[in-house]
């Protein structure tokens, strides 16, 4: 148990890290060369990877077999609650006028990079028990 808590860990870490340096290279890039958000900006960049951490649990633990629909039942509570707290930072300092955009879109699409993974660990999961049942899967009985 405590493995599996390392690992989670040090991928929120890796994910948290990379969406940083993207980040600030794009700011970067735009000539910017200060976080105009400032420290905010980073915890609530933490807070919506942690949200979209518990979808992606959501995603592989739910007890839906149909994978769309999982990943449909993860994805709708787990957006209203990135978009509420969209809201709740607005209560202590003014949204930009593409917030709830920004965050759709960020949000979206890293959820959909998730649900990429969970389908490929899935699928691994499955050829590699296929081989051992030489090569009988569930499919085919």
């Amino acid at each position: 148990m405590k493995k599996k808590w390392l690992e989670v860990v040090a991928a929120y870490s890796m994910i948290y890290t990379a969406i940083t340096l993207l980040n600030s290279a794009l700011y970067l890039g735009s000539g910017v060369y200060e976080d105009p958000s400032g420290n905010w900006h980073e915890l609530d960049r933490a807070i919506i990877l942690l949200i979209g951490f518990a979808a992606y649990g959501l995603c592989t633990r739910l007890p839906v077999g149909l994978p769309a629909l999982r990943y449909l039942l993860a994805y709708l509570p787990c957006q209203l609650l990135v978009f509420g707290y969209v809201w709740f930072t607005g209560l202590r300092e003014p949204l930009a006028q593409t917030a709830y955009r920004d965050v759709w879109i960020n949000f979206t699409g890293l959820f959909l990079v998730f649900c990429l993974v969970e389908l490929a660990v899935r699928w691994k999961r499955r050829k590699q028990q296929g081989r051992k049942t030489g090569g009988i899967s569930r499919r085919s009985q």
